[in-house]
This record gives C-alpha cells, structure tokens and sequence, in this order.
C-alpha cells in the first residue's frame, strides 16, 4: 500500500506531510517538497493524536511527541490540511496509518498489557479470548469515572458552583487527609454528574443527507447556490458515484461548471430522492451514469458485522417464524420495484450509518466475546437499586452487663414505682372519692379547677412578670404557644415566599452573604458526609482520618459563626444610614418618616443554618461520646 500523502499548512507555511518509505518517522517538508524534512518525528515516540471532529470545517491533526525530558510538557504539532476537496480523506489516511503504527508498537511492547491471542491453540488460548474485555473506556463504570483527573477538571470548568464548593472544601479539610483521598470522598457521591458530563461529551454530530440541504436557485437565468469545502467532502464520501465523475473531469472543466452541471442533472434528483420528469434538462456528462448500479453495489458495513445472537433482533425473528410462518407480509412491507426513490433513500441511508462513530469494539473480534460480555453492555446499572447490607447477627450472653449505664438511669423511676406499689388502692380510692363528695354537698366553695392549673382571667398583670412555672391551659402557656405557632409560619412564609424579596436575598440576607451562605452550607454538608462515612464504617484504622473529620465539623461551626457576624455588621450599617436619611429629612421638610428595621442580620443568618448546625451539634456531640467512652 503506498504511503500516503497530503497538503498541509504547519506555522503558517504550506508543505508535504508524509512518512517515510519505512514508516519509522512522520516529516513534514516545506513546497515543493524536495528540499529536506524540517519536521522528523519518530513514530515510536508519539504519543497521541487528535483530529478535529467531522462537523468542523477546518481539518487539523495534532500530534504529541514525547518530552525531552522527565519533567517537561509533552511536545505538539498542529497541521492543517488545505486541500480544497480532500483535506478530510487525507487527514484520516495519515491518521489510521499512524493509529495502526502506534497500536503495533504498543502491541510489540512487554511493558504494555494486553489480551490474549486468538489463535488457535488449545483450550486455554480461547477460554482466555472469551474472558478479554475490550480494551475501549466504559464511561459507566464508577471506578472509571472517579480515576478520570480530566472528566471532573472539565466538570469543574463548566460547573461554576461545584467548582466554588470544591475550592472551599479543598482548602478546609484536614491537612492529614491527602489531596488524593479527598477527591475520591467528594467525587464518590458525584457520580452521577461525571456520567452524564462524560455522556455529553463523547456525543458527536453524525452524518445527514447533504444533499437534502442544498437547494440551488435560479436568478437571471444563472444558478445560485452556497456551497462549502464541509459539504463537497461529505458529498464525496456519501456519493463516491460523484466523486468519481469528478475525478474524470475536473480540470477538464472548471469546478463552477462541474457543480452548475451537477445540480441540474437527473443524476442530482435521483440520489436526493426526487423523481425525475421528462421536463428536467438532460445533461450528457451526468446522465450517462446510472445510479442503479451504485446502490446495488453498496454493501454496508453493518450488514457485515457479525451480531452476537443476544442482540441479534433478526436471527430472533427467524428462530421464532417470522419468515418462515408461512403467512406473507402486509402489502406496506413488501418491496417495490417500482419505487426507486425508497431504494436510493434507503441505500444513503445505509452508508450514512456505516460512517458514524466507531463501536466500542472491533466487529472482528466479535466472535471472542461471549454473551456475559454483551449482557454487561446492556445492563442499565441507573436503574439498580441499593445493594442490601449484609449484616451478622450476634447473639450475647449476659447482656445486663452491657447496660448497666441504662440500669441506673431508671433507678429514680424504680424508687416512685415503688413508693405507689406499696399503697393500698382501697385507701387511696376512698380518699378521692371523700374529696368528691365534698365538692357535691358545698359546690359553691368547691375546688377551684382553674386557680389549680393557673388561670386566673381576671389578672391584669402581664404574664412574663410571674416567674413560676406556667401550668397547662394558663395565660402564660397560651401565649407562649401562639408565639411559638406564629414564629413557625413567619418562618414558613419566608421559606416559600421569602417575604416578599427577591430570590437572590432570602429572608432579608444581603444578596453577597446569601451566596457565601449557599456555598458555605454545601461545602459543609460535603464535610458531613465524608465525617459520616468514616464514623458509621467501624474501621479502627481510620481513628485519625474520623478525627480530622470533626476538626473540619468545628471549623464549620465558626465558618457559619462568622458569616452571623458579618450579616449583623452590614445590619447594623445599614440601619445606621437609615436613620441618618430620615434625620436628614425629618430637618429638611420638618415630617417624621417611618423608621422600619432592616432585617437578614445575625438570627437571620443561624435560622438559615439551622438545620446545619442541629446536624453539626449532633454529629460532634455522638463523637464526643465515643472519645470520651474510649
């Protein structure tokens, strides 16, 4: 096979990018081309290759050559293919050469892992092939997503919040937890998000029916139409019936000529799908050809690949009758000779699929792979619920030695137990029932139900001044419940209706201080999660690391302390103005304005984090226990 070549543009000079007759090395030489190579790289120190995607109208190869040395960046070279007409074919010969040169010095290397043959030789030569995975990514594997340092980079990158929540927690945790541990504990409840941003990235544009898209005019009997280096490239790759006629004659005729020609041809109807009618104008160069020959000839990549059978819908149909039943196809199945267009619509549709992305592996090696392999593929692992824990059940003897601590605790209540058993109810029943037949023969002068509990409605006096405690049903009770009722609807309403503000100043909080305190209740929710995780895994080993965890709980505490303060000082301030405003104006127009209090200060700020900070007191009183019980 020769090798190939093609035109390119390297730091702004074209030149002649090619390998060598041994190809060991990759040179570029400037044009002509006959003058020595200014670039020489060896294949067996490249290291990767990057295309620009089919979509792109520019054609660029980037290749990385090894550093020079340990510590340096990676060398590239950027070319840019010119080619007028095949600057995309060109681009992919040079890079499946080197794609094959490089997978065959990988291949030749001990050092490099790989799966076993499949040659024939034994029993143990193809139960090994059958067990080889391929050697492609699984970007829904969870180890695979929390190893890729690029994936969440460019997560990162796009999430401007998860990236403001990784700074802050990264800055805040422990120094005895390494940086490597920390991204595995955040990114391990973030998997989700890495699967779908490495699903988002891995999509590309496929293929269309260019054709469809260009529609010519006529303007003053001259044809009119758009047409790019992107469309002709794809009109060559899927009409290679095209590219051929214009092989034959360009330079023969100009370019203008050929395309003005094309357009207006039946050949150009009939692979759009059109029909063809006696009043379209015959063009000799075009309608010689018959397409007929071009869609029967096509065979399609797909059709050759071998399906394994547990995905093999057709070999499914025939095993259970479908064709062979008996009973013959609806007559909107069957297929007509008489339609054309549904052949040449089906033939483009054919080789469009057979031009997209690359499976996930070689349809070679099919054979291989057992079914496990396939029905790994296929397994919807969002849709598995949570693996039940295995717990141990453990029987033990004697337990009143393990809760001795309980014992005591109900000492008081065993003592009153007692002191009531040892009553008689006989006394005790005649007892209450003189004291009500007291209360029927004087009822006047009865027992006072409601001096008893407290309530005294002809008081005056305000309940806060009495320091007793308020029994049930008093006025001090009711009023304390109305209060409480009343404080938990004002804080209802600011959580769904946020008084009135706007949503960027929840409960009166300064617009800068409400983001501080949506990142600062993340970034602590994160250092819950990663002190739960090692507190409930029972692992002694992890003592320090469980440690450093409430270090970072507390640090939490005065992170939220602070941001009370803060929002308490700007309070403060702008109370301040506000006064000074209506001053002013009170002696400029001689009116007294109203003084209404800014809220979203300090209580402000710790009824946000309330919930934090009950989380946070519980998590660092349990820890707390199990220091001190140590």
């Amino acid at each position: 096979m020769a090798v190939p070549r093609a035109t390119v543009a390297y730091k702004k000079k074209d030149g002649i990018i090619t390998l060598t007759d041994d190809r060991t090395s990759l040179i570029w030489t400037p044009l002509p081309g006959t003058g020595p190579p200014v670039v020489s790289l060896a294949v067996d120190n490249i290291t990767n290759l990057q295309q620009t995607p089919d979509n792109i109208p520019k054609v660029m190869l980037k290749v990385f050559e090894k550093p020079r040395t340990p510590d340096a960046p990676p060398v590239s070279y950027l070319f840019h293919f010119i080619s007028p007409t095949d600057a995309r074919p060109e681009a992919n010969a040079i890079k499946e050469v080197l794609s094959r040169l490089l997978a065959e010095a990988r291949g030749n290397d001990p050092n490099v892992p790989r799966a076993a043959s499949n040659e024939p030789g034994g029993a143990g030569a193809s139960a090994n092939a059958s067990g080889a995975k391929p050697a492609t990514i699984r970007w829904f594997e969870d180890a695979m997503l929390k190893n890729d340092v690029e994936l969440q980079q460019s997560l990162l990158k796009k999430d401007k919040t998860l990236n403001q929540i990784y700074k802050n927690a990264l800055e805040s945790k422990p120094e005895s937890i390494p940086p490597a541990a920390f991204n595995e504990q955040f990114w391990a409840s973030r998997i989700n998000l890495l699967r779908a941003h490495a699903i988002e990235l891995n999509q590309k544009k496929g293929s269309y029916n260019v054709l469809s898209t260009i529609k010519p005019r006529t303007e003053n009997d001259e044809l009119k139409l758009n047409l790019n280096v992107e469309q002709v490239q794809m009109i060559f790759k899927q009409h290679p019936l095209v590219k051929r006629i214009y092989d034959e004659n360009v330079p023969k005729m100009s370019e203008g000529d050929f395309w003005s020609s094309f357009f207006l041809s039946r050949l150009f109807k009939k692979l759009r799908g059109e029909r063809v009618t006696d009043n379209d104008n015959p063009k000799p160069l075009f309608d010689k050809y018959s397409e007929a020959d071009y869609i029967t000839g096509f065979a399609s990549r797909i059709n050759e690949q071998q399906v394994p059978h547990i995905i093999d819908i057709e070999a499914n149909e025939e095993n259970e009758g479908g064709f062979r039943s008996g009973n013959r196809k609806d007559v909107e199945m069957r297929p007509r000779n008489n339609i054309p267009i549904v052949r040449t619509l089906n033939s483009l549709s054919e080789k469009i699929m057979a031009n997209v992305a690359p499976s996930d592996q070689d349809p070679a090696a099919a054979d291989s792979l057992d079914d496990a392999v396939y029905a790994h593929d296929l397994v919807l692992r969002d849709l598995r619920g949570d693996a039940e824990t295995e717990r141990i059940v453990l029987n033990v003897k004697e337990q009143t030695k393990f809760f001795s601590n309980q014992d005591a605790a109900t000492d008081q209540q065993s003592t009153e137990a007692q002191q009531y058993a040892q009553q008689d109810p006989k006394t005790v029943l005649g007892l209450a029932k003189y004291e009500l037949e007291v209360v029927e023969e004087d009822g006047a002068s009865g027992i006072d139900l409601h001096k008893g509990i407290g309530v005294d409605d002809d008081s005056d006096s305000d309940p806060e001044a009495h320091t007793k405690t308020s029994h049930v049903g008093s006025r001090a009770a009711r009023k304390h419940a109305q209060d409480q009722l009343l404080e938990s609807m004002a804080k209802k309403r600011a959580e769904t209706d946020g008084l009135g503000d706007a949503a960027t100043t929840p409960m009166s909080i300064p617009e800068d201080i409400a983001q501080q305190c949506a990142i600062t209740n993340a970034t602590t929710t994160e250092f819950l999660k990663q002190f739960w995780n090692a507190f409930l895994s029972g692992d002694a080993a992890r003592a320090n690391e469980l440690a450093a965890h409430a270090e970072s709980l507390s640090r939490s505490s005065m992170r939220v302390q602070a941001l009370a303060a803060e929002a308490e000082k700007i309070r403060a301030r702008t109370n301040d103005k506000r006064k000074t405003e209506i001053k002013e104006y009170y002696q400029k127009t001689g009116r007294k304005a109203k003084y209404v209090p800014v809220g979203g200060g300090k209580d402000a700020v710790l009824a946000f984090f309330e919930p934090t900070l009950t989380s946070l007191k519980h998590a660092q009183g349990l820890y707390n226990q199990r220091v001190a019980a140590q």
